[in-house]
């Protein structure tokens, strides 16, 4: 391996490697090393000549983001959005599970076999009113029948949602 010591025109020393070395330091195929130098990761000086410390700066920066779960930019921005709907998600469940224990809230198949027997009880005494009226009022059986027809109708129309 091969890294040359520099003094750059500014005094600040300068530590140049190779693509190959730079590849067998940090156990890279070229493939990797020409896309981290497109992502600016690895920092190339010149025609197979990479500056070794900023480079090795960078990439270890870029790794602890992977490790910590970083990634890139649009990738911290998509995980932090994931996060707060899995938090809302998350709030929204205890608030549910809270109103529950508070009885707040019931369960829908409660709910509808309530209202199912509640309904049946008016359709029966809906259906009974015909029968009542002959009895109490002494209606014609033709009344009777046109009465019955009416409320049997008006209650086909209701079921049916065309009320």
């Amino acid at each position: 391996m091969r890294i040359l010591d520099e003094l750059a025109l500014d005094g600040e020393r300068l530590h140049r490697i190779g693509g190959k070395d730079l590849c067998a330091l940090l156990s890279l195929s070229s493939g990797a090393l020409t896309d981290l130098k497109k992502r600016g990761i690895a920092v190339h000086l010149g025609h197979d000549a990479y500056d070794l410390e900023a480079t090795v700066r960078a990439y270890v920066m870029h790794l602890r983001g992977i490790a910590a779960g970083w990634g890139s930019e649009e990738q911290a921005l998509n995980l932090t959005g994931e996060r707060a709907r899995l938090s809302r998600a998350q709030a929204e469940a205890q608030e549910m599970k809270n109103a529950a224990l508070r009885a707040e809230l019931v369960p829908a198949a409660e709910v509808e076999r309530a209202w199912a027997d509640t309904l049946r009880q008016v359709r029966a005494r809906i259906l009974a009113v015909p029968s009542r009226l002959r009895q109490g009022l002494h209606l014609a059986p033709g009344d009777v029948e046109q009465i019955d027809r009416e409320l049997r109708d008006a209650l086909t129309e209701l079921a049916n949602g065309d009320a």
